[in-house]
């Protein structure tokens, strides 16, 4: 029997799933930030402790792994890769491959072999393959170099807009009444003087309340969102075009968890504006599975093995990722 294994390695949440050639689960961890770019001795452990945890939950060893393939947040440029390559095989990985985790979020919302995904999680992404093979990246470098949006920066949208609604630059909003209590202050101006006289940092989860105020019919709220969704139609447009698939027919895969998980089109539909203006044959479609089951279906790919319909059909709705206890190694 042959097992895979694979990563997903994002700003917040390290996932590893493990699986036989079947595409049974055998085996599952969870841990933290994966992103070397944030901060690569956490990254490093996150990655440790989600693969060893897998292994062990399935029983295994890692000499009895296949393949592993790490799909991981900052794995953009070759400087990216000369520290994760070191890093992997320091953690006793031979049989392996390395991608930036847009790639797995593409692979596991499409049984075409080319297509575009975009990530909106704790930051953002656009990454797409043409039918020839060829692959672009768009992004996923930090607003200076051309991004916005991501639950690392819309939290500091909905915090400087509380500020401005407090201050007069900018209408009220609901904003207001959810933030206060997520950060545990009676006051904008309590908050405001804590933040600002010790340098605190806005929890990345702030971002989600964009969605509650959004469905209150929130102005503020509705904009930010809007524009996130503008934004990342304008990435996805800029890979089609560079990949020339104007002309195809394949599917746009969103994911992340401020694309899955909150958005009730609110982001989407400026995106399905975009992909429709340069693409019409183009299909936006949102992942409804985890991205680490990509991972793996990109380990067995890359073992040699096409994927049946039948490990397609059993692994697709895989999101179970709810009960993990978190290991140190």
């Amino acid at each position: 029997m042959a097992y895979y294994l694979g990563i997903d390695g994002g700003g917040t949440k390290t996932y590893a799933l493990l699986t036989d050639e079947q595409g049974q689960v055998l085996g599952k961890g969870q841990s933290g930030n994966g992103n070397h770019q944030i901060d690569a001795a956490v990254a490093a452990e996150s990655i440790r402790s989600a693969a060893f945890g897998a292994i062990a939950d399935a029983g295994l060893q890692l000499a009895d792994i296949r393949h592993t393939f790490f799909g991981l947040a900052g794995a953009d440029r070759e400087p990216d890769y000369r520290i994760l390559h070191p890093m992997i095989r320091n953690m006793g990985f031979t049989d392996y491959s390395v991608d930036c985790d847009t790639v797995i979020g593409l692979r596991a919302g499409t049984k075409r072999p080319y297509g575009v995904a975009l990530i909106c999680g704790t930051g953002t992404n656009a990454a797409g393959r043409n039918p020839q093979g060829e692959h672009v990246q768009c992004g996923g470098f930090d607003y200076m170099y051309g991004d916005f949006g991501g639950g690392g920066a819309l939290n500091i949208e909905v915090f400087r807009s509380v500020i401005r609604a407090w201050d007069g630059r900018e209408q009220p909003t609901q904003l207001t009444e959810l933030l206060l209590p997520l950060l545990g202050y009676d006051t904008v101006g309590e908050m405001f003087d804590d933040f600002y006289d010790n340098q605190r940092s806005v929890p990345v989860d702030a971002a989600r309340l964009l969605f509650a105020a959004a469905a209150g019919r929130d102005a503020v709220a509705l904009e930010i969102l809007n524009r996130q969704g503008v934004e990342l139609g304008k990435s996805a447009a800029a890979v089609i075009r560079r990949l020339g698939m104007e002309n195809e027919a394949f599917d746009v895969v969103l994911a992340g968890s401020l694309l899955t998980r909150g958005d009730r089109g609110w982001i989407r539909g400026p995106i399905e504006q975009a992909v429709r203006a340069v693409a019409p044959a183009a299909s936006v479609v949102t992942l409804a599975t985890e991205p680490v089951v990509g991972a793996v279906w990109a380990a067995m790919e890359a073992d040699g093995l096409t994927i049946p319909e039948q490990v397609y059909e059993q692994m697709r709705l895989f999101r179970d990722f709810e009960h993990i206890h978190q290991t140190t190694r």
